[in-house]
């Protein structure tokens, strides 16, 4: 059995063409979710850049981030701090608002997620036009924490989702 490879990696991503919306090509993780060596190639991946980085804590956004997030926080020995969408965190929490292509959206965490100066490891599955990240990225800022890296499974270049994360070191594994 060979050892699988990023072109592997791109092999398990499936394009859905005018998903969710007419002119919209979904890059669809799902595929390689349920690959094994897939899967664990991809976090492994995700994760070898920030081994000797001393990560307290790994915060995603839901729900694929989740996914990333979790595992790359158990890779790391370092917690994980969900960020979530309003009204479904159960204790008091901080906000922020960031603008979509039409509209504005928000995100949650806990205000006693984070403590002042941990240095924490932003993940998610997808880095398009970038404004989820950062709010990730911010609403960590905001608990007096450390945004050490941003790192995610793809980047769709095109959308130039770097240009609002120049704060940060970002890696990706997968770029189209």
């Amino acid at each position: 059995m060979s050892v699988p490879s990023i072109s592997d990696l791109h092999g398990l991503i499936r394009d859905v063409p005018d998903f969710p919306k007419p002119g919209i090509l979904f890059k669809d993780i799902t595929p390689l979710l349920a690959d094994a060596r897939g899967l664990a190639l991809a976090v492994e991946l995700m994760t070898k850049p920030y081994r000797d980085m001393r990560i307290a804590a790994v915060a995603s956004a839901e729900s694929r981030g989740f996914i990333f997030g979790t595992s790359i926080a158990r890779e790391l020995s370092a917690g994980f701090i969900p960020i979530r969408k309003p009204g479904k965190l159960p204790a008091e929490v901080r906000q922020h608002e960031y603008v979509l292509e039409y509209g504005t959206d928000r995100l949650e965490i806990h205000a006693d997620a984070l403590q002042p100066g941990q240095r924490v490891l932003v993940a998610d599955d997808l880095l398009a036009t970038g404004g989820t990240v950062e709010a990730c990225c911010k609403l960590v800022e905001d608990l007096g924490a450390v945004v050490v890296g941003v790192v995610v499974l793809i980047e769709l270049e095109s959308l130039g989702g770097r240009a609002c994360l120049t704060e940060y070191p970002v890696h990706s594994v997968l770029q189209y």
